[in-house]
C-alpha cells in the first residue's frame, strides 16, 4: 500500500516559482508516509491508525503555489509524531524508563492521549502494543520536530522580512460529526485566531465572510480556536498572523474507507478562490497598522 514505506523525507516545501503574497501555508497532519518499524508496534489495523490523518489536506490546499504562497507539509502522520504541540509534550505512562525533567508531563493534551508522542488515535483507540524506548520518542523529537519547526521559521521570517508583515494559514481537518456546544450546527470550515490573540480581528472576519460568500457555513473559535502553531507563532503587534482553518471531513473524504468524494475536486477549486480572496484582501490592507507592524 503507498502509505506504507521504509525510507522518506519527513517533510518538504513547495515554492512558488516566486513568492509574491505574504502568505506560509503549513499542513502538519496530512502525512501518510507510515514507517514499518512504528506499524510493528502498534496494536491497530491499517484503517484505525490513519483515523487522525487530516486527509489529503497537503493536496487540497496544492494551489496555493500558483498564488505565489510555499507550502510546508509533513509526511511523516500524526499518530507517530504531533508537531502542533510543545516539543516536549509526553506521557511517563508510555515509556519504559524516566523522561528528562523539562519535559511537560502536565498538559491538558498529555492527559487526553494527544502529546508530541501521541499514546491514541480519533476514538481513544491506544496506538502501542507496550512501552516505547525514551529514547525513540527524543530521537523523534530531535531529527523531525525540531528541523520542522526550523524551517517552517524560516519561511515566516523570510515572508515577513519581505513584504513587512506575514500570514500563517495553518491547514487541518475535522471529523464530520463536530457540532457546536448546544447545537445541531456542524459547521463546513472553523477559523481559529486563539480568541483574537493570534491574528488581527479584521483577518478572521475576512475568512468567515469569503467561506461564506462561497456557501459555506464557518464559525470561529469553537469548538477549534487554534493548536501550539498558531499560539507560537501568531504575533499581530509584530506583524506576524496565525490562523487555524478546520475543513468538515465530510465534504471531501468517506470517513470510513478514506476514498475521495466526487466534490473533492470542486472543494480544492472553492479554496483556491478563497485564498485568493484572502490574498487581495491582505494586499488591500497592506499598508494598515491591523495587520502591518507597528
Amino acid at each position: 500500500m503507498d502509505w506504507v514505506t521504509g525510507e522518506f523525507e519527513h517533510f518538504e516545501v513547495r515554492e512558488p516559482a516566486e513568492q509574491t503574497i505574504p502568505f506560509v501555508f503549513n499542513s502538519p497532519h496530512s502525512g501518510r508516509c507510515y514507517p514499518l518499524s512504528f506499524l510493528a508496534e502498534t496494536r491497530l489495523d491499517s484503517m484505525a491508525i490513519r483515523r487522525s490523518e487530516d486527509h489529503y489536506v497537503d493536496e487540497l490546499f496544492a494551489g496555493v503555489t500558483e498564488l505565489g504562497a510555499p507550502l510546508l507539509l509533513a509526511h511523516f502522520p500524526r499518530a507517530y509524531l504531533d508537531v502542533n504541540r510543545e516539543p516536549y509534550e509526553l506521557d511517563p505512562r508510555m515509556f519504559d524508563g524516566p523522561l528528562p525533567p523539562y519535559v511537560n508531563i502536565g498538559s491538558m493534551r498529555v492527559a487526553g492521549g494527544l502529546g508530541t508522542i501521541p499514546r491514541i488515535v480519533a476514538e481513544n483507540m491506544e496506538i502501542y502494543r507496550g512501552r516505547l524506548p525514551v529514547e525513540e520518542a527524543l530521537l523523534r523529537i530531535e531529527t523531525i520536530y525540531k528541523p520542522y519547526h526550523t524551517c517552517l521559521r524560516r519561511l515566516i521570517a523570510r515572508t515577513h522580512a519581505r513584504f513587512g508583515f506575514g500570514v500563517l494559514v495553518d491547514c487541518h481537518s475535522m471529523p464530520g460529526n463536530i457540532r457546536l456546544s448546544g447545537s445541531d450546527i456542524r459547521p463546513d470550515f472553523i477559523i481559529g485566531d486563539r480568541y483574537g490573540t493570534s491574528a488581527s480581528a479584521e483577518l478572521s472576519r475576512a475568512a468567515l465572510h469569503f467561506l461564506e460568500d462561497l456557501g459555506f457555513s464557518a464559525v470561529r473559535n469553537k469548538p477549534y480556536a487554534g493548536g501550539f502553531i498558531t499560539e507560537h507563532y501568531g504575533r499581530p503587534v509584530r506583524g506576524l498572523h496565525a490562523l487555524q482553518i478546520e475543513i468538515n471531513r465530510s465534504l471531501y473524504v468517506d470517513e470510513m474507507t478514506l476514498a475521495k468524494r466526487p466534490e473533492f475536486e470542486l472543494l480544492a477549486a472553492a479554496l483556491s478562490v478563497f485564498m485568493r480572496r484572502m490574498a487581495e484582501f491582505v494586499e488591500d490592507f497592506a499598508g494598515d497598522t491591523a495587520l502591518a507592524a507597528e
